[in-house]
């Protein structure tokens, strides 16, 4: 299968060219980077050194197209290769909310291509599989949100949570992208922690809708729930952690509620690739390089909360892994094909 990146030169489209160059199903055809068009991809990015590819202004013709273009630009690229008869997988935001009135409240613009967002199929393999094995349009989910519903999904599918749910996420800058700004200056981030999206992040709108229809899943007697979500940027490269907070619904928990939630986000999550549930806390340098997510789920018996912390890798199972794992599912292939890399330590 051809497949090619729009837009390679920007942290998410580069991770892609490093795991799809390895993938031994697909071949890497085409990459595109306009102001670098012309360029050899290893003469930007000299840790791709096997690589012949020339990056050009537009993509050629392939099976399966991914875009790591910014919103908005990200849709008009879609379209085409939607046109061109690709399946089309969207790192963008462009197709991951289904109101567009909201994509514009958060986002300033009027979606580019409203017609397509009802065939478009929110990415997030583990609960979403189905969905996308027929797709041809796929969101790939942001990486503040897959951390945080991937968290969240077992405990608001067996309605355990209700009401307000606290999403508390640090990130490492490689999350800013690769666009040079003061907030991501090593000066202004070494040995120093900020929170930023106080007054409302984009990523809000998209945890929120998500969760929400897992909460409707279930028998609906809990009802929707809101979601604070405060991101903060930390001094590392690479990583994720989100620290979730909800109440439980069950008042007062009981002692041996600890080991059935346990238990049943072991169950929630058996199979499956990419998701483990620990024993202890888990941490960023466990799955720095990795498509996985780590996820421990822990009771506070004096507020009645539930505590949930998840991990991932911004890049990979943030981004361009988990788009990876969606074309491997699209198309047919087994869902870890040149996704394997174990977390690096230290």
């Amino acid at each position: 299968m051809r497949v090619g990146i729009i837009n390679v030169t920007g942290y998410a489209g580069v991770e892609l060219a490093r795991i799809l160059l390895r993938h031994p199903e697909v071949e890497l055809v085409s990459v595109t980077g306009r102001s670098a068009a012309g360029k050899k991809l290893r003469e930007i990015f000299p840790h791709l050194v096997d690589t012949e590819l020339i990056v050009t202004a537009e993509l050629d013709r392939v099976d399966v197209a991914f875009s790591a273009l910014p919103h908005k630009d990200s849709a008009v690229e879609c379209l085409k290769a939607l046109e061109a008869e690709a399946r089309v997988i969207d790192l963008s935001a462009d197709f991951r909310l289904t109101d567009t009135a909201v994509y514009k409240a958060w986002y300033g613009v009027d979606h580019p291509a409203p017609e397509h967002l009802p065939e478009a199929v929110y990415g997030l393999v583990e609960l979403q599989r189905e969905r996308i094995r027929t797709a041809r349009l796929v969101a790939s989910p942001g990486c503040y949100p897959t951390s945080a519903i991937l968290g969240l999904a077992p405990a608001l599918k067996h309605e355990l949570i209700e009401g307000q749910i606290i999403v508390d996420s640090k990130s490492g800058v490689s999350g800013a992208g690769r666009t040079l700004s003061l907030t991501t200056h090593f000066s202004e981030v070494n040995e120093n922690t900020q929170a930023y999206g106080l007054s409302g992040h984009r990523h809000q709108p998209e945890i929120a809708q998500e969760l929400n229809k897992l909460a409707a899943a279930g028998a609906g007697a809990r009802g929707p729930v809101e979601v604070l979500f405060v991101p903060h940027l930390i001094p590392m490269i690479r990583g994720i952690l989100s620290t979730c907070y909800a109440k439980l619904a069950e008042i007062p928990a009981r002692p041996e509620l600890q080991a059935e939630i346990r238990q049943l986000y072991r169950d929630f999550y058996a199979g499956e690739t990419f998701v483990k549930v620990t024993d202890a806390p888990p941490q960023t340098k466990h799955v720095a390089g990795s498509n996985t997510c780590l996820v421990y789920p822990v009771v506070d018996p004096r507020t009645n909360t539930l505590v949930v912390i998840s991990c991932i890798d911004n890049l990979v199972k943030g981004a361009a892994g988990q788009a990876v794992q969606s074309m491997n599912v699209m198309l047919g292939l087994p869902e870890a094909t040149g996704l394997r890399q174990l977390g690096l330590y230290p």
